[in-house]
This record gives structure tokens, C-alpha cells and sequence, in this order.
């Protein structure tokens, strides 16, 4: 009896241990997953999901790709509430989220495989996983790019989730004498004991995934039947649900409306599917109900179970959209929200959890600060040549948006940088958070070139059209660096980035001389002192701003992941290099300043020239 008791201490040990590996390789596997989409497969769903039936298979194959139905809950939970997917299209990614969950339970699956043929043997994890294990080490301890070592993670992850459920296998193998278990897991062929243990215990661990895999290894014992198995699989899925509507709180509307939709589906399918189930088995009772189970039988029940389910509500994904309204009204008439406000929403802290995706929305609210800047710029240029009151309160408005999207982008992205990121996610971080400080910087010239218009336009004395046609190619020149600079922004273009330098360098050719011709007409008496200040300021916020502009490439040259070595940087930046003289003379071509009109010296209060 001792000796019983001491091996089964020592078992439940191992048990316990073979646990914790199967939970710790099943998180890295999950996290190296993460980093090696990088928040691609998110950036499908909010990019493909144009149609009911595309986002039912973006979310099995993004789900199947992470191995996580919670996370990718979590994720249409976040996109729905900072507006970026709708309700109709957040359901039907939902339910195919769980079909992509069943994957996990097939892979491990494997280790229930036996046979002599060579290749059968292969494929059980006993044989594989070691390989799998010194592959991994050898690419997560050797080498040097961020995207190897990931995938080297993930395989190690992946030996140690299946050693860890080996483990638990083995350890669970003495209580196939044991009949108190036996009679344990008899409790369970209560279908409403069954789906609440199986739900508690999946809101515990927050993965219908490890549940999958406990039950798998316990089914070693021969202890487990259908009867019993498939009420804790169902309850398994309404389990998941809990972290869904945790994530929801605080959230929008259509957030809680999201995480309502998947709580619904999965609690009436589970209804419908136990009722549908017990009820044909009353009247004609399942030849397997009391067999036992196998690690592919219980794949095969949440397979099964999960693709009917979303079979049948796939068709009413509208339905439960109008649910969830009903569920969850509006009780305040609804306000129509501006740019700013929407585009802010995109930097929801939901997508902290995950850095790549947090990158990606924050990228994308980054242009919308480069677009607000630019037309900041735009407007101000044009109120040079014609000047309107309206106009200019517009150029006010933008440049205020632009330090709200400034101050909101660099919360979010020190937050981000907090966390772990491979290197293609730190380079687009580094470009974000330097470049911020250039485009705010560009809508304060703008609007100070706004003030030094509505200055001229309240002077009695006009500029000359010498002046005006001069100013006409400046601003042309510094309208079209800004152009090429915001480009190359949102498409992280090398090459559109440098074609920046040779424009800024004619920039400050043009300013060089016509500050020099400026000082000549003051010299000469030709040009008023007071108006001589507003073009000398202009000119200033012009160079200044084609100086942000070309910050913001060389930012982009220098942090992008091709071209990040010092060395390649200094190269393409040679201005002796062929390439580069050739756009230099394009550019200096195209600018070219009216030709100087020789003037006498003017009679006081004379127009300015």
C-alpha cells in the first residue's frame, strides 16, 4: 500500500511537470508564432475580410497559424473597437476562429499513432520532436538574424509542448488500475456537469487548446469515454469566451457587441448541439457512447463539433450582429466623430498585447499625422498667393490635429517599445518615433508661414511678381520634397526616399540665392523693411521644412531592415555617386529660378520688388 502511494505521489509529480512544459512550449510556441507574423496575419483580417465568406476563412487560417482561437478573438474584439472592421464582418472571422483552433488538438493527436512501418513511426512526436529540438537550438543559440531565431523558438516550443503531453501521458498511466478515477470521470456523463467543468476549467488555463491536450493525455488511461469526453469539450468552448469578454470591458459598443456575438455562438451552439446529440441518442442510442476515447477521437469531436456549429451560424452571422444591438442598444443618440477622433481610435490598447499589430496601427495613424501635415502645409503655401480668413483657421485646425496625433503616437509607441520585438518591428518603431518630432515640427513652419500670408495680406505694399513668380518655384520645390518625403513614408521606399536629398539640396540652392537677391534689393533700397522681414521669414520655414523632409529620409534609409549597416547608409548618400548627381540635375532643372530683372534703385515707398 506504501509503495502504491509513494508512486503515485512520484506520478502525479510528473504529471504536474509534464503540465508545465505542455503550457510553457504551447505560450512560446504561440509567442514565436507572433513574432514570425509580425502582425501580417492580423493585417489580413483587417485588409481581406470583404466578404462573409473570406473573413470565415481568415479566421481559421489566422488561428491556425497562431494557434490561439482566444487571441484572435481578443484581436476582432480590438479591430471592431477602434473602427476598423465592422460587426458583420468581426462575426463570421469569429466563428472561424474556432474551427482554426481544432488544428492544435490534431497535432497532438500524433502521439496516439503506433505501427512498425518506418514512416508511421516517424511521425509520432517520440521521434520527431528531437530532431525538432536541435534544430531549434541550433537556430534560436546561432544565429543572428531576429527572423531565424523565431523560427528556432518556435520549433523548440514546439518539442517542449509535445515532450511536456508525452510526459503527462506516461505520468497518467497508473490510474488505469486506479477505480476511483475511473468512477471520477464517470461524473462527467452528466451532460450539464460535464460542459460546466469543462468551461471552468478552460476560463482557469484561458485555452480551450490545453484543455484539448489534458483530455488527450488522460484518454491514455482508458478511463475516458465519449460520454464523458464530449460534454467537456463543449464546455471547453464557452470556457474560451471568458477572456473575449474580459477584453471587452471599457470598450465601445460594438467591442462589447463583438465579444456578445462570440459568447452567443459558442453558448448556442454548444445547446443545439447537446440537445440535438442526446436527444437522437435517446431514441437511437450511439453504438460508441461508452467506448473509450482516443487522442484522434477527441480531435475528431471538437472538429466535428466546431465546423457544424460554424456551418450553421455562418448563415445567421447577421442575426447575432442584431442580437447584440438588441442585447446592447445604443442609449445615446449617436455622434458623428471626425477624422482625428476615428483615426486615434486605431491606437486601442487591446493591440498592446500584441507589438506587431500595435506597431501596424500605429504606422498606419502615423501617415494619417504625415497626411493632416501636409495639407497643413498645402494651405498655408496657398494662402501666399491668395489669402482667405476661412482658410486660414482651416490651417490652425490642422496644425492642432497634428499635435493631438503627436502627443497620442508617442504614448503608444513608448508604450510599444516596452516590449519585445523582432527587428524588422524595432527598425518601423525607431522610423515612427523619430520621424514624429519632423512632422509636427513641419505643420509649425506651416503655420507660421500662414501667419507671415495673412501678415502680407493686411501690408499696404504688395510683393513685386519678381518676387511672387520666385516664391512660386520655392514653394512648388518645397510642396513636392514634402510629397516625395510622405511617400517614401508610407511605403517604407527606399528608393522615393532618396530622391529626398537631391530635392533639399536644390532647395537650399534656391534659398541661397534668393535670400541673396533679397539682401541686393535692400541694398539698393529697392525692397520695404517690413516686407523684407515676412519673405526672409518665409523663406526660413521653407528651408526648415524641406530640412524635415529630408530628416525623415534619411531615417527611413538608415533604420530600414535591408539597409541598416552604417556602411550602406554612407554609400547610397554619396553625392559624388552618378545616380545621385543625375537627380540632382533633374531636380536643379526643374526649379529653375525666373531669370533676375535689373532694377534701379526705387523712390521711397515704392511697391516691393
Amino acid at each position: 500500500m506504501l509503495r502504491f502511494n509513494i508512486m503515485t505521489i512520484f506520478n502525479f509529480l510528473e504529471a504536474i511537470g509534464g503540465l508545465s512544459l505542455f503550457m510553457f512550449g504551447l505560450n512560446v510556441l504561440r509567442d514565436s508564432l507572433t513574432k514570425i507574423s509580425g502582425g501580417r496575419m492580423e493585417h489580413l483580417l483587417t485588409k481581406l475580410s470583404s466578404s462573409k465568406f473570406k473573413a470565415l476563412l481568415l479566421g481559421v487560417v489566422v488561428t491556425a497559424v497562431i494557434q490561439s482561437s482566444t487571441v484572435t478573438t481578443i484581436m476582432v474584439v480590438a479591430l471592431v473597437n477602434s473602427g476598423v472592421i465592422t460587426l458583420a464582418m468581426a462575426a463570421p472571422i469569429m466563428i472561424g476562429a474556432n474551427i482554426g483552433t481544432t488544428v492544435t488538438g490534431w497535432i497532438l493527436s500524433l502521439t496516439g499513432i503506433s505501427g512498425d512501418n518506418f514512416w508511421l513511426q516517424m511521425l509520432k512526436p517520440s521521434s520527431f520532436t528531437p530532431i525538432l529540438a536541435f534544430l531549434g537550438a541550433a537556430l534560436a543559440f546561432t544565429s543572428k538574424k531576429d527572423s531565424r531565431k523565431n523560427i528556432g523558438t518556435a520549433f523548440l516550443g514546439f518539442a517542449v509542448m509535445m515532450f511536456g503531453m508525452m510526459t503527462m501521458s506516461g505520468s497518467v498511466t497508473p490510474l488505469r488500475e486506479s477505480p476511483n478515477f475511473q468512477s471520477a470521470f464517470q461524473v462527467f456523463t452528466n451532460p450539464i456537469l460535464g460542459v460546466i467543468a469543462g468551461a471552468v476549467l478552460t476560463a482557469i488555463i484561458q485555452s480551450s487548446s490545453a484543455v484539448t491536450g489534458i483530455l488527450q493525455a488522460l484518454s491514455t488511461t482508458g478511463a475516458i469515454t465519449f460520454a464523458s469526453a464530449i460534454p467537456l469539450i463543449m464546455g471547453s468552448n464557452i470556457g474560451t469566451c471568458l477572456t473575449t469578454v474580459f477584453s471587452s470591458i471599457g470598450g465601445s459598443k460594438n467591442a462589447k457587441r463583438a465579444s456578445f456575438i462570440h459568447l452567443s455562438f459558442n453558448v448556442l451552439g454548444t445547446i443545439i448541439f447537446m440537445i440535438l446529440f442526446y436527444l437522437i441518442h435517446f431514441f437511437m442510442p450511439f453504438p460508441f457512447y461508452n467506448d473509450q476515447v482516443s487522442e484522434m477521437s477527441i480531435a475528431a469531436v471538437s472538429t466535428i463539433f466546431n465546423v457544424v456549429s460554424a456551418i450553421f451560424f455562418y448563415s445567421l452571422s447577421n442575426q447575432l450582429v442584431k442580437l447584440s444591438c438588441f442585447i446592447i442598444p445604443d442609449k445615446e443618440p449617436k455622434i458623428k466623430k471626425d477624422d482625428l477622433t476615428k483615426n486615434l481610435r486605431l491606437l486601442d490598447a487591446l493591440f498592446l498585447d500584441r507589438p506587431g499589430v500595435a506597431i501596424e496601427q500605429a504606422y498606419t495613424v502615423t501617415n494619417k499625422m504625415m497626411e493632416t501635415a501636409t495639407a497643413t502645409l498645402h494651405n498655408a503655401i496657398d494662402l501666399l498667393f491668395d489669402f482667405d480668413s476661412e482658410k486660414y483657421l482651416l490651417v490652425e485646425n490642422l496644425e492642432n490635429e497634428v499635435d493631438q496625433y503627436e502627443d497620442a503616437l508617442m504614448e503608444y509607441t513608448t508604450k510599444i517599445n516596452a516590449s519585445v520585438l523582432n527587428q524588422a518591428d524595432n527598425h518601423k518603431l525607431t522610423i515612427m518615433m523619430h520621424t514624429l518630432n519632423d512632422i509636427e515640427r513641419i505643420s509649425d513652419y506651416a503655420i507660421n508661414i500662414a501667419d507671415q500670408a495673412k501678415i502680407k495680406a493686411e501690408s499696404k505694399i504688395p510683393f513685386s511678381d519678381e518676387a511672387m513668380e520666385e516664391l512660386k518655384v520655392y514653394t512648388t520645390a518645397v510642396e513636392d520634397i514634402m510629397a516625395k518625403a510622405k511617400l517614401a513614408l508610407s511605403k517604407l521606399d527606399l528608393d522615393i526616399a532618396l530622391e529626398v536629398q537631391p530635392i533639399e539640396d536644390v532647395v537650399d540652392r534656391i534659398n541661397k540665392k534668393l535670400s541673396d537677391r533679397h539682401i541686393e534689393r535692400l541694398q539698393n533700397g529697392i525692397c520695404e523693411i517690413e516686407n523684407g522681414i515676412t519673405i526672409v521669414e518665409i523663406y526660413n520655414c521653407l528651408e526648415r521644412i524641406a530640412d524635415h523632409c529630408n530628416n525623415m529620409s534619411v531615417c527611413i534609409i538608415q533604420f530600414s531592415e535591408q539597409h541598416f549597416r552604417q556602411h550602406d547608409f554612407e554609400e547610397r548618400y554619396d553625392k559624388t555617386n552618378p545616380k545621385y548627381q543625375k537627380m540632382y540635375e533633374h531636380y536643379k532643372e526643374k526649379y529653375q529660378l525666373p531669370e533676375k530683372v535689373k532694377k534701379n534703385k526705387k523712390v521711397k515707398n515704392n511697391s516691393a520688388k
